[in-house]
């Protein structure tokens, strides 16, 4: 499909109101790439619907008249999740951002797919509750299950699969269903709520959720522990979470990036390989007695500094300057895009990837930034260049490519929370081998047209 028929757009502008579906330029254009360097095709139109009535109705036109369909949300994402690889039609879902309930008593919320994770949380923490996963990026719930979000905290809160109990579901063909339930737990049947989490929309639109809240912590302690080298930093990572200290986050940063860190927010952070920690406790005393194990075992991993009991004004400047990172490594290279490895192996492994990352990237020559999540094993190198330039960028690629299948034959992943979209799908043979097929073969049964979201994971 090149564009869309008089008699096409007519359809489609008549299933919403007019001012909700668009073939204007710089609508198609605004959807046509997300925070990645990927590039999609211009699709043939955007449409906003506001309910599950009119996804249902929009996507079995869009089946009938064979006319591709590629969700939406805050195009936060960095593989090109959501980027249009063919003409088709793009499924804005941000208007349909509604909160639906919250229930304290059973700490639960009801959402609709284009709610803000950061609108969420302002509804959930009247009620003392909040919505754990943090991508650092104020993405949409329904992004978020698309990708199966995690960051920050994940070492201890898990990631978005962890807090989806029910979803409704709208397949290709504009049947509506509902799985999972709102109990805590279940074992009925096969759990295909957990199947269209991480799906990144190949399977389906979700058009709303029920979300598992905690609790907000009512103490924390953060802490900035320096060290001689990264790799005595991730070593450190091991030994914190074998310790039983239950870190909430643990966030490991090269000198290069905390120079950069300095020079854009001004925080006079020592320009060494650091960890920035925190934990979450009932009682200042328990956190004073936990902070001094952790300083303890850092120590004995080589640190050279532990500072902890830091203000609360300073707790949130360091995570806004940890959430920030890669837009600050983007503004220290104007003009250029980047590249996200996103590679994840276990933790007792992370200080040899670790090394092996500053290996590569000393071997092909590029500015790399090696940092991640380090609590839960995920390794990030953001690597800033020019895409039209096929030289430069060729030892990006390279570099992503050695890092990523390293990750893999120790027992890794290719994405610990970024999801496939476009620049992972080359990895999925080497890490799933057979069971690749039989994703592949799901897909084809759900979506036989292969109208959802196509080009993304196959």
């Amino acid at each position: 499909m090149n564009d869309l028929t008089q008699e096409q757009r007519s359809a489609l502008a008549q299933m919403t109101a007019p001012d909700r579906f668009s073939t204007g330029d710089s609508n198609r254009d605004l959807h046509r790439f997300d925070f990645s360097h990927h590039r999609g095709v211009p699709p043939v139109g955007v449409i906003w619907p506001l309910s599950t009535e009119e996804v249902s109705r929009i996507l079995a036109w869009c089946y009938e008249q064979e006319v591709a369909v590629f969700p939406w949300g805050a195009g936060t994402s960095i593989e090109g999740n959501p980027v249009p690889t063919a003409p088709g039609l793009v499924m804005d879902l941000t208007r349909m951002d509604k909160v639906l309930a919250v229930r304290p008593q059973d700490l639960q919320a009801d959402v609709q797919p284009g709610v803000l994770r950061r609108s969420l949380n302002r509804e959930a923490g009247r009620h003392g509750l909040f919505f754990p996963p943090d991508p650092g990026a104020d993405a949409t719930i329904g992004g978020m299950i698309a990708n199966n979000a995690s960051g920050v905290r994940t070492v201890k809160y898990g990631a978005t699969r962890d807090y989806v109990l029910r979803l409704t579901v709208v397949l290709p063909q504009g049947k509506v269903i509902h799985t999972g339930c709102r109990a805590p737990k279940s074992s009925s049947g096969y759990d295909l709520t957990r199947l269209f989490v991480g799906s990144e929309g190949t399977l389906g639109v979700v058009t709303d959720a029920t979300l598992r809240l905690t609790g907000i912590p009512s103490h924390h302690l953060s802490a900035v522990v320096t060290f001689k080298e990264l790799h005595d930093a991730s070593k450190a990572v091991a030994m914190l979470i074998a310790s039983g200290l239950d870190p909430a986050a643990l966030e490991l940063l090269p000198a290069n990036l905390i120079a950069l860190i300095n020079r854009e927010k001004e925080l006079g952070l020592p320009e060494v390989p650091s960890l920035f920690c925190e934990f979450h406790g009932v009682s200042p005393a328990a956190l004073e007695e936990t902070g001094a194990l952790a300083k303890e075992v850092c120590e004995d991993c080589g640190a050279t500094d532990f500072k902890s009991g830091v203000s609360s004004a300073e707790r949130q400047r360091l995570w806004q300057a940890r959430h920030e990172a890669a837009e600050t490594i983007l503004r220290a290279h104007p003009g250029d895009k980047s590249l996200t490895v996103d590679a994840a192996v276990p933790i007792s492994l992370y200080p040899e990837m670790i090394l092996f990352a500053q290996q590569v990237v000393a071997e092909e020559g590029v500015v790399g930034y090696v940092f991640g999540h380090a609590g839960d094993g995920n390794l990030h190198v953001v690597m800033p260049g020019n895409p039209e330039d096929a030289g430069t960028w060729s030892h990006v690629e390279a570099v992503n490519t050695r890092i990523v299948k390293r990750a893999v034959e120790l027992g890794g992943t290719c994405t610990g929370e970024h999801g496939i979209g476009i620049g992972k799908r080359r990895f999925m043979r080497q890490e799933h081998g057979d069971s690749y097929d039989l994703m592949h073969q799901i897909k084809q049964l759900i979506d036989p047209k292969n109208l959802m979201n196509p080009g993304k994971i196959f």
